[in-house]
């Protein structure tokens, strides 16, 4: 017995099976027939841009219009140039605070504005910008709201992570605090038998917090209408993904929720993404549904986040040169016809010009008062007779 202890047996490695993973290049749709000025054409959306999880996958094939296309274009350039001002004034020290940019994920936000409505709710964790402007606000009240001014979307008392619209709910700086909130909303939205539904975005880093495995079970509880949607970047703060989840599909974490992971590098397959998951929750009323892009965040996580401690350069650089969206979109409307290089290049002018009008705007608007510190605490009407300030004597009436 004691020399049969010594014995080594050979192990035996399992083999994983092999998996399709999610691609996540930026120019993979097909152009299906002639291109037309003013009609809709066909294309098809590559195959592995969908992955999905107790669902069936959307239509590959998608119809698209060279003006969609050609307005895409122009508001993925304006945000990331919006976007770039907001470096530039944070490392002039006119913006203070925190500050999280998006610059690398301009598919997800204009993506998703062009396959929901007007009426439909959208609300989001601290990287907010792109949206709050997509949803009815202005590249003066963002870049404005940054600086601390009057003319910001919350009159320069909100900052980066406060910034709101009437369809848009923020802008929330606690980590996944926005999910259950938009389960709150979509609530609202079945209770008052609304056809309308709520997205619900957090990121990788969020995705692990117990709030939100609490909404995906009261929302598939109620069946309420809404798509709780990951924007996995492939980094919470500085943790890779795969050092923080057991589980990186995170599409599939919402054990009764179906999910649909999507390339969100592609703008064509996140509005396509977008429209299977609003019918889903719309149209269909089968309930909530999880929707991932799987997206890249070329800066740091906030402005005092290098970005470059926990991945290499080269790594972000391969990710710029090879899978950015704004090029990938570049590709399909030139290849395809719709404009010429130089007619691209006279709106990547314009958009330049449009983000430095709005910078200036933004500016030149006055400080708030410190009047103005007792306002927006309370919705306009239900304010109480009065309120305290930081010592007893410091009285406000209403």
């Amino acid at each position: 017995m004691a020399s049969l202890t010594r014995l080594r047996f050979p192990r035996r490695v399992a083999r994983a099976p092999f998996v399709r993973t999610i691609q996540t290049t930026a120019d993979t749709t097909q152009l299906q027939d002639g291109v037309h000025e003013t009609e809709p054409f066909s294309v098809k959306i590559h195959d592995d841009s969908f992955q999905t999880f107790n669902c069936e996958k959307p239509e590959l094939d998608v119809k698209v219009t060279k003006s969609e296309l050609l307005e895409m274009y122009r508001q993925m350039q304006t945000m990331r140039r919006m976007e770039m001002a907001a470096d530039a004034l944070y490392k002039a020290k006119m913006i203070r605070g925190f500050c999280h940019l998006a610059i690398g994920q301009e598919a997800v936000s204009v993506g998703l504005e062009h396959g929901i409505t007007k009426n439909d709710k959208v609300i989001t964790s601290y990287r907010c910008h792109p949206l709050a402007v997509l949803r009815g606000g202005t590249i003066q009240g963002v870049i404005g709201e940054l600086l601390g001014r009057k003319i910001g979307m919350s009159r320069g008392k909100g900052g980066s992570m406060h910034i709101f619209t009437p369809s848009f709910f923020g802008g929330n700086g606690i980590v996944g605090a926005q999910v259950p909130l938009g389960a709150g909303i979509a609530f609202a939205q079945k209770y008052n038998e609304e056809q309308t539904c709520t997205f619900a975005l957090y990121g990788d880093g969020a995705a692990n917090q117990g709030q939100v495995f609490e909404a995906f079970n009261m929302a598939k509880l109620w069946d309420l209408p809404c798509v709780f949607v990951c924007e996995n970047n492939k980094y919470g703060m500085g943790t890779s993904a795969e050092r923080s989840s057991a589980n990186t599909q995170y599409f599939t974490r919402g054990d009764k929720i179906p999910g649909l992971q999507v390339n969100g590098m592609d703008i064509i397959a996140v509005k396509q993404g977008v429209e299977y998951a609003r019918k889903w929750t719309v149209d269909d009323k089968k309930g909530p549904l999880l929707l991932e892009f799987v997206t890249y965040r070329y800066g740091g996580h906030s402005m005092s986040d290098p970005g470059t401690t926990y991945r290499t350069r080269e790594e972000v650089q391969r990710m710029r040169s090879t899978q950015d969206p704004i090029r990938g979109l570049q590709r399909y409307i030139e290849e395809w016809g719709l404009a010429s290089e130089e007619e691209l290049k006279k709106i990547d002018k314009e958009a330049k010009s449009t983000v430095d009008v709005a910078v200036e705007e933004a500016k030149a608007s006055p400080i708030p008062d410190a009047k103005d510190l007792w306002t927006d605490i309370y919705y306009a009407g239900t304010e109480p007779p009065f309120m305290r300030g930081r010592e007893r004597e410091e009285v406000h009436h209403y």
